[in-house]
């Protein structure tokens, strides 16, 4: 177990996924403190101005060292698009707008967060999805979805094996969810076959809490299974 107790946790996002972890872990007696940030917080953390990145990270270092960082950022759709069904339906705008959420976003919250970490044990885990893995890829479409998260995906692999080096009492891991009944889910009828949010993220806590330093670099779904890449 790499979560001492007590712990103190940071959570970034507040969506459905985000606000659950929050309210999990401030009833979880053994979380002594837990701070969410998220667009509209203070300081605030918004991926379409990088910037904020290094800055909420920076505003929050009189509150570290933290043992547990989770970020729930995502983004599946918009008003604007849906996953693409087919090559033809792919675009730029599209494309860059899920990468810089989903990828370039969490690489440099991983930068700059890292450094609020308990170098005597923490664990930083990003929310990714099992339709990220190119193994896994039976359907096909949601390019830009697929893609994002499969590079997300080779960033944390790729920071766990430095970790290693630089960070050994650090375990990072991409974690995947499940289907789960929140906005992000809704156009794909997440409201009957996903489950609630908090129930999803009790078993996420439980596979981070159940972490050994061993599984840095683990694409983990919410059952604790290892996912391929």
């Amino acid at each position: 177990m790499i979560i001492p107790s007590p712990f103190r946790a940071l959570v970034i996002g507040s969506g459905s996924i985000g606000s659950a972890f929050v309210n999990a872990l401030k009833a979880n007696p053994s979380c002594s403190l837990v701070v969410g940030i998220h667009r509209h917080s203070q300081p605030a953390i918004n991926y379409d101005a990088s910037e904020t990145i290094e800055q909420a990270a920076h505003a929050l270092s009189k509150q570290a060292p933290f043992q547990l960082i989770i970020n729930t950022t995502g983004i599946l759709h918009t008003p604007d698009f849906m996953p693409e069904k087919k090559l033809d339906d792919l675009n730029i705008r599209q494309l860059t707008t899920l990468l810089n959420t989903n990828t370039i976003g969490p690489a440099l919250t991983i930068k700059h967060f890292s450094k609020l970490l308990d170098t005597n044990g923490s664990i930083i885990a990003t929310l990714s999805a099992k339709v990220g893995s190119i193994e896994d890829n039976r359907l096909g479409g949601w390019y830009s979805y697929r893609a994002s998260k499969a590079a997300l995906n080779q960033i944390i692999k790729t920071v766990s094996i430095e970790f290693k080096r630089t960070k050994p009492n650090t375990c990072v891991v991409a974690l995947h969810p499940g289907t789960v009944n929140s906005a992000l889910s809704k156009p794909f009828k997440g409201e009957v076959i996903g489950r609630p949010a908090a129930d999803a993220v009790q078993d996420m806590l439980q596979v981070l809490h159940a972490l050994k330093i061993e599984d840095s670099g683990s694409f983990l779904s919410y059952s604790g299974k290892k996912l391929p890449w």
